[in-house]
C-alpha cells in the first residue's frame, strides 16, 4: 500500500506468514519480486541515493523475551484470527528521489506450547527455528532436566493424530501445514532415537526382505547403514490392515514399504510391478500414531498408524493402517522416517547431546565449580579424594543409609512431628518427578505409550485396590507390567517392598535408587523416569 508521508511516498510490504490465511510460498513470491525489482532500480541509470536509515540495514540480532509489552519502534503487530502473532521489522530499500521502499528484514512468531496437564505458553521464536532448538528453549524456560529426550509433539485431537517432530524440522513451516484445532505438546520421548542403539528389536528378520534372502547374516550395524545408505533397496513387508478411502470398511492387504512409497499386492504376496498400486507418497507425508484408533474409526485393532499429507487435510483423505501388534506398528513407522529422512535422521542423533550453544539463545551450563566437584572421604585421619566411580557411588550410598539411621534414633522420643520420619518416609516421595499419585491403570498405560516403550521406562502411583499400597509400571519388551509395593511392618517401623519382605527400603525414594542399580525381581533395572513438566 502507498502512504504520504511529508510529501514522499511510501511502500509499506507486510509479509505475514500466517499458517491460518496465508500459504508460505505466496510470502516467497512477494520477497522474490520485491528483490527483483529492487536489483531493476540499483542497475537504472539514475543516481543512488545514500541510506537514511543504517542503523535498519542490518540484521538485528533478537533474543526471545526481548520484546517490550508495547510496540517497538520500527516493528509491526499483525493477530490473525487470535490465533497467531507476528512482528515484524521494515527497513527501507535504496530507491530514487522520488520514492522509497520498505522490506522486511526480521519475523518474530509468537506460538503456543502445551503441556501434559493442558497448560499452555507463549513463546517468540524466529522462522528458522527448529524442533531441536524449541526444546532446548523450553528446558531453559521451565528449569527441567536437560537429558536430551524431550521432543516436540505435533497433536491434533479432532483426528485423534500425533507424531513427534524431527530435530531438523523448522516449526513454522510445520505450523503452517497444521489446521486451527492442533497444537503444539512438549515432552518426554525416550523412544525418538533407540531404534540406532537396538536396530534388531525394530527391524524383525521376517519384515526385512534382504534378511529373508541372507538368514538373518547381516550384522545390526550393517543393518543400519542399508536404511540408511539412499543407493540400497530395502522394503519392510508384511500384512497390514488398511482402511478404504471414504468408507468404514477395512482390508487385510500384503504391504510393500519402499523409498519410492508404500504400495500393495493386488494378488497375494507377489511382488511383481503389474500387481503392486500405490497407496501413500513418502515425500510430501508424514506418519501419525493413531490415539482413537477403535473409536473413531472402527479399526480392528488398537496398534493403529496413519500417513497425512503435508497440508490441510480431512478426515476422508488419510490413509488409514493397522497392525497386529505394537512391534509390528513400531517397525513400520521407524521404518518410514528411516526412508524418507535418511541420512539426516543419523545426524540428528550424533550431534553432541551436551549442553550446546544454540543460534537463537543460550542454554546455561553447569559452573565451575559445579564440575570441579569430587567425592571425599573423611573416615580416617586425614581426607582423600575418592577417585573409583563405583567407590563413590557405594559411598554416597552408605551416607544416605546413615542419614536415615541418624534421623530415626533422633526422632525415637517425642511425639511426631511434621518432621517425624514415619511421616516424613509415607510422604517424601511425592516430590518426586517419578510419582504420578492416583492416577488410574488406563492412565499409567498412556504415559508409558506417550514417552516411547523402551525399556526401563517406569513410574510410582497409589494402588487403587490397596489405599496402603503402591504400584510400580515398568516397560520391558514394549510389554507394560505393575509390580505391587506393600508395607511391612518390623520393630514398630514401617517399610516397603515388592519382592514379599526379602528386600525392605525406609521409602520409596530408597526402593527406586536401588533399583535403579540392580535388577532384582524386575525383568530389568529402572531407567527411565516417565515425568511430565509444567509450563
Amino acid at each position: 500500500r502507498w502512504q504520504s508521508s511529508c510529501g514522499v511516498l511510501f511502500q509499506s510490504v507486510c509479509v505475514c506468514l500466517s499458517p491460518t490465511l496465508l500459504m508460505s510460498s505466496l510470502n516467497v513470491v512477494i520477497l522474490r519480486r520485491l528483490q527483483e525489482e529492487e536489483q531493476q532500480l540499483r542497475t537504472s541509470s539514475l543516481p543512488a541515493i545514500p541510506n537514511p536509515f543504517p542503523e535498519l540495514s542490518g540484521s538485528p540480532v533478537l533474543s526471545p523475551g526481548s520484546l517490550p509489552p508495547c510496540q517497538p519502534s520500527g516493528w509491526s503487530r499483525y493477530d490473525v484470527c487470535g490465533r497467531e502473532e507476528v512482528w515484524e521489522l521494515q527497513a527501507p530499500l535504496r530507491g530514487d528521489s522520488s520514492q522509497s521502499r520498505w522490506i522486511s528484514l526480521y519475523l518474530i512468531y509468537i506460538i503456543n506450547i502445551f503441556s501434559e496437564d493442558g497448560m499452555g505458553k507463549v513463546v517468540e521464536i524466529p522462522a528458522d527455528m527448529t524442533a531441536r532448538d524449541l526444546c532446548q528453549l523450553l528446558v531453559y524456560k521451565s528449569h527441567c532436566v536437560d537429558d536430551n529426550s524431550w521432543a516436540l509433539v505435533e497433536h491434533h485431537p479432532l483426528l485423534g493424530l500425533e507424531r513427534c517432530l524431527e530435530d531438523h524440522e523448522l516449526v513454522v513451516q510445520v505450523q503452517a501445514s497444521m489446521t486451527s484445532e492442533g497444537r503444539f505438546l512438549f515432552r518426554k520421548n525416550y523412544a525418538k532415537y533407540e531404534f540406532f542403539r537396538n536396530p534388531l528389536n525394530f527391524f524383525p528378520e521376517h519384515m526385512v526382505a534382504w534378511c529373508q534372502e541372507t538368514n538373518g547374516a547381516i550384522p545390526p550395524s550393517q543393518l543400519l547403514q542399508n536404511f540408511l545408505n539412499s543407493s540400497s533397496c530395502p522394503e519392510i513387508q508384511g500384512f497390514l490392515y488398511v482402511k478404504e478411502m471414504g468408507r468404514k470398511s477395512w482390508k487385510k492387504l500384503y504391504v510393500f514399504l519402499r523409498r519410492s512409497g508404500l504400495y500393495f499386492s493386488t494378488k497375494g504376496t507377489s511382488k511383481e510391478p503389474r500387481h503392486l498400486q500405490l497407496l501413500a507418497d513418502l515425500e510430501d507425508s508424514n506418519v501419525f500414531t493413531v490415539t482413537t484408533g477403535k473409536k473413531l474409526h472402527s479399526a480392528p485393532t488398537d496398534y493403529e498408524f496413519c500417513i497425512k499429507p503435508n497440508k490441510r487435510t480431512e478426515l476422508k483423505e488419510l490413509r488409514m493402517l493397522c497392525t497386529e501388534d505394537e512391534q509390528s506398528r513400531t517397525s513400520w513407522m521407524t521404518a518410514f522416517r528411516l526412508f524418507k529422512y535418511g541420512i539426516v535422521l543419523y545426524q540428528n542423533y550424533k550431534i553432541p547431546q551436551q549442553r550446546k550453544t544454540l543460534s537463537h539463545f543460550s542454554t546455561p551450563v553447569r559452573s565451575v565449580s559445579e564440575n570441579s566437584l569430587v567425592a571425599m572421604d573423611f573416615s580416617g585421619r586425614i581426607g582423600r579424594v575418592i577417585d573409583n566411580p563405583l567407590e563413590a557411588q557405594s559411598a554416597a550410598m552408605e551416607e544416605g543409609n546413615a542419614w536415615r539411621k541418624r534421623s530415626q534414633r533422633m526422632n525415637i522420643l517425642g511425639s511426631p512431628s511434621p518432621l517425624h520420619p514415619c511421616l516424613l518416609n509415607s510422604v517424601i516421595h511425592r516430590t518426586q518427578l517419578w510419582f504420578h499419585g492416583r492416577i488410574t491403570r488406563e492412565e499409567s498405560h498412556r504415559m508409558i505409550h506417550q514417552q516411547g516403550q523402551v525399556d526401563g521406562l517406569f513410574l510410582l502411583r497409589d494402588s487403587q485396590s490397596n489405599p496402603k499400597a503402591f504400584v510400580l509400571t515398568l516397560c520391558h519388551h514394549q510389554k507394560i507390567k505393575h509390580f505391587q509395593i506393600l508395607p511391612c511392618e518390623e520393630d514398630g517401623q514401617i517399610f516397603f517392598s515388592l519382592d514379599d519382605g526379602s528386600t525392605k527400603f525406609t521409602d520409596l525414594i530408597q526402593l527406586v535408587e536401588f533399583y535403579q542399580l540392580n535388577r532384582g525381581v524386575l525383568p530389568c533395572k529402572l531407567k527411565h523416569p516417565c515425568t511430565l513438566v509444567a509450563l
